[in-house]
């Protein structure tokens, strides 16, 4: 069993605002480090026996502060949607500029690229290969392998294993550390929802945490949707703990 926990970099110094910045790349800003390390703080105790990350600043520093001194692994394929022309820009300045794309690719962002850029179909197809490989360093399934018709686990949750016990040691557990777009569209890749849908459908807060389970003989397609955006450690007592 694998479970693949998620996570969107802390903010960065070009804040919340609207301005599309994929490829932009910019460090943490003091309150994103704040919230990397509220995570750790969370996951603190719990084994993770890897950690791989987007390779650009914002992504990499909150895995480094996450991993207190372990290594990081850097994967390309996690970098976020390349939004060509429109990076920097807030959705006023595309409306002026490029109005009748603009509502091409809020109709469709799946099959609409940005001007010089991607769209969440290219997007889809490094993430899917990433989650191949990943499956298969794993022993989860191999490449090409066919999906189970039932999950072992379908529709119950498990109990809880001690972290010291047999069964904890044979539940590999990798934390992936990306981008806001990248991870919606894994959620839609892991989870077999219309990539068209990754804005509609999904929300990935700044530090956020998710899972998502793989049972052995699972595909990239196949995984089970334990915790959705969870930001508990990010909020104070008696908050709800999502964003």
């Amino acid at each position: 069993m694998l479970n693949l926990l998620l996570t969107r970099h802390g903010t960065t110094t070009v804040g919340d605002g609207i301005m599309l910045g994929g490829q932009l790349d910019v460090p943490l800003s003091a309150q994103g480090r704040h919230e990397a390390e509220a995570l750790a703080a969370r996951l603190s105790g719990v084994r993770i026996d890897r950690i791989v990350s987007s390779p650009m600043a914002r992504a990499l520093e909150t895995a480094q502060v996450l991993a207190k001194g372990r290594p990081v692994e850097v994967d390309g394929r996690l970098r976020e949607l390349d939004y060509g022309r429109w990076e920097g820009l807030d959705y006023a300045e595309i409306d002026a500029r490029d109005p009748e794309l603009r509502a091409r690719w809020e109709d469709d962002p799946a099959a609409t690229c940005a001007p010089g850029g991607e769209c969440g179909n290219d997007v889809a197809a490094r993430v899917e290969a990433f989650l191949v490989s990943l499956l298969a360093s794993e022993g989860i399934a191999a490449p090409g392998a066919a999906r189970p018709l039932h999950s072992p686990d379908a529709g119950g949750s498990r109990h809880l294993p001690a972290e010291d016990s047999e069964e904890s040691a044979a539940e590999r557990r990798v934390l992936v550390v990306a981008h806001g777009t990248l991870n919606r569209i894994l959620m839609c890749v892991a989870l077999d929802v219309p990539i068209r849908d990754y804005r509609r459908r999904f929300v990935m807060d700044r530090a956020g945490l998710s899972l998502i389970r793989y049972e052995p003989g699972d595909g990239p397609e196949g995984g089970q949707l334990i915790l959705a955006n969870d930001v508990a450690h990010l909020r104070e007592p008696g908050q709800p703990p999502w964003g």
